[in-house]
């Protein structure tokens, strides 16, 4: 496949499989049921996405499909697309020209707090940071239905974090690394506030000032750099854990 693409969809496949394998590596991936796309780089409606039906240790660059809005698969590949996968991301990528990467999660912790009726609490730093851009969206079923697709670009608005009702976890970035990072931070979030066991209203929030001021902060300790900062540590590790992606 590297020879049939031009380098920078191949580095965009690289990176795209890494990020699987790296769900695969924190025990993320549900079987082979969820999804992360990236859109092909020079067009406005092509994306990649994984073959329906590997594991996410498995994937590798060469293995992503590339799909258009109609999910008409633009080579050949023996693996069909998962139908769900293709109605959340097409019409996020759609909309949403800033959405380079989407992740999607089907994780205990994510699912459990999306079945909360107070949602994501502001009781951790990990929360604070997930609700300077956070947005909701209701269950509707398994996604099938293209009439929902704009619902839920409306719920998701400009932010990057959305937790779907009683469904998991999504995230949004301008790459695969700042996707990534907010997915570690909103599933952190999501294992801290599973752990309480308490009620709501017996923990501590934080204030809505500092939660006003979180993206400044988080700028400053990630020195502007976002998700590149940790990017290159997490390739590291899956080349001394899981090296193959890159083929």
């Amino acid at each position: 496949m590297k020879d049939q693409v031009s380098p920078q969809e191949w580095q965009a496949r690289v990176e795209l499989a890494a990020a699987y394998r790296l769900i695969a590596h924190f025990g993320w991936d549900d079987l082979i049921f969820t999804h992360i796309s990236m859109r092909v780089p020079g067009t406005e409606d092509q994306f990649l996405i994984n073959p329906y039906g590997m594991m996410f240790h498995e994937i590798t660059a060469s293995s992503l499909i590339r799909v258009d809005q109609q999910c008409n698969k633009l080579h050949h590949s023996d693996y069909p697309v998962n139908p769900a996968g293709f109605t959340i991301h097409s019409c996020i990528h759609e909309a949403r020209a800033n959405a380079h990467c989407i992740i999607h999660t089907h994780t205990a912790n994510g699912v459990a707090v999306s079945a909360c009726k107070h949602g994501l609490l502001p009781i951790s730093q990990q929360a604070v940071v997930v609700h300077s851009g956070l947005s909701y969206h209701d269950y509707e079923g398994i996604a099938l239905n293209p009439e929902e697709k704009q619902r839920l670009v409306a719920d998701l608005q400009d932010n990057n974090f959305l937790i779907l009702r009683n469904h998991g976890l999504l995230t949004t970035g301008a790459t695969v690394a700042d996707a990534f990072l907010f997915m570690y931070a909103l599933e952190s979030a999501c294992a801290i506030q599973a752990r309480t066991n308490q009620d709501p209203a017996q923990l501590i929030h934080v204030p809505q000032a500092i939660i006003d001021g979180i993206e400044g902060q988080t700028q400053a300790v990630t020195k502007g750099l976002g998700g590149a900062l940790a990017w290159p540590a997490l390739l590291r590790l899956l080349d001394a854990n899981n090296p193959g992606y890159d083929s």
